[in-house]
């Protein structure tokens, strides 16, 4: 089988759908290495290279962010060509824009299914922009405007996946008719529960922080839809009570928000940052010497890091009430009821007093279970051969 995936939400230094590709790259090379697999992503310019059995073409576009390095692919043309060319026999599309239209279109032309993966769920958003500016009423007409284009959209596809059950439910509310549960996973022979006890403290030196703090760990955008400014003003908060030398906080990643991580180190010495990890090896390190993983997102469809961290051991403290719940396989009682710096800083208090040693062994324990790739990838393909008899 050969399958394309084509997105605009990747980048060099991107999160969850540029891993969750990779990750179905390297699983096609071990368990289906028969299979070929195509990528159309946006890039600095047009070229085509082989990565094993993967060909990745990049066609250029304009740079919309200069931190995420985040690109518009607007050379919908140059998409159709490829495809004409390749020829794949099914296409995923893993964006609800210009590109999913165009799949769509393409796939009609030429005879080939295309699926929608529904990695985010982008009307939440536009409506929280709204409720700033406008109220009540107008989150209502947008809200409406919302449902009518992700139902129209989605249900042009074969088939439309969706990470998890909550969401898959809202969206056949809204009336999409074609959903499959897709959730995500993890590769636990890299991310699993540290074989050395020094290698914490390993890290800790290498990034000059005490070991002897609690380590609070975020790894991913730094961006205002992944509510990052709670989470620094939570810390801001612990840092000046009387636990101010109990935490550190150490933020891997970069994003437009990094400005008011600035700031929140200038007043706060045990804050610390690392670039973007684009090394999964590294990334594993960062998540086992951490103590708890903090989480402050309220808009997660999955929540890929939080999987992550707990496959490695670390257990999540995050704000209860997002599409991230059923993945957290520690008691919730501890994090936060509402999405406030007060509250998440008291979650962080109270799950800092817990035994988080032996939580995250017993998390990793059911991640190894229940989200390795090896199942997820597997009921994936099972979709995609699905819709070629159709």
């Amino acid at each position: 089988m050969k399958v394309c995936d084509l997105t605009q939400f990747y980048s060099p230094v991107s999160g969850g759908v540029k891993r969750y590709i990779s990750e179905k790259i390297s699983w096609m090379h071990r368990a289906r290495p028969g299979d070929r697999h195509i990528l159309i992503i946006p890039g600095e310019k047009t070229a085509c290279r082989e990565e094993g059995l993967s060909r990745v073409y990049t066609i250029a576009s304009p740079l919309v962010s200069r931190t995420a390095r985040y690109r518009a692919l607007l050379n919908l043309a140059a998409i159709e060509d490829i495809l004409e060319m390749e020829r794949p026999d099914v296409i995923e599309s893993g964006d609800p824009y210009q590109i999913a239209w165009k799949a769509l279109a393409s796939g009609a032309a030429l005879g080939i299914p295309v699926i929608g993966f529904y990695h985010s769920h982008f009307p939440e958003a536009y409506l929280r922009s709204v409720d700033k500016f406008f109220g009540p009423i107008a989150v209502e007409i947008a809200r409406d405007v919302a449902r009518r284009y992700v139902r129209e959209l989605y249900n042009r596809f074969a088939s439309t996946i969706v990470p998890s059950p909550a969401l898959r439910s809202l969206l056949e509310q809204w009336g999409v008719r074609n959903t499959q549960l897709g959730e995500l996973g993890v590769d636990t022979e890299i991310f699993r529960p540290s074989p050395s006890a020094s290698e914490r403290d390993e890290v800790c030196r290498a990034l000059g922080i005490d070991s002897g703090q609690l380590l609070l760990l975020y790894i991913g955008r730094l961006s205002l839809e992944k509510n990052v400014r709670t989470m620094f003003e939570a810390f801001r908060l612990l840092a000046q009570g009387t636990d101010r030398n109990r935490f550190a906080l150490l933020v891997t990643g970069d994003g437009p928000e990094r400005k008011h991580f600035a700031e929140l180190r200038e007043s706060c010495p045990h804050a610390h940052w690392l670039p973007y990890q684009g090394d999964n090896q590294q990334l594993a390190r960062l998540y086992r010497a951490a103590d708890l993983f903090v989480h402050p997102g309220v808009q997660e469809t999955f929540g890929l890091v939080a999987l992550e961290s707990q496959a490695s051991g670390t257990p999540v403290v995050g704000i209860r009430g997002s599409y991230m719940d059923r993945i957290i396989l520690t008691d919730q009682k501890h994090w936060a009821a509402e999405n406030s710096p007060t509250a998440l800083a008291e979650a962080i208090r109270s799950m800092g007093a817990r035994n988080l040693a032996a939580e995250g062994a017993d998390a990793a324990k059911r991640v190894r279970e229940f989200y390795s790739w090896d199942t997820v990838f597997a009921r994936l393909f099972a979709v995609y051969e699905g819709v070629r008899r159709k």
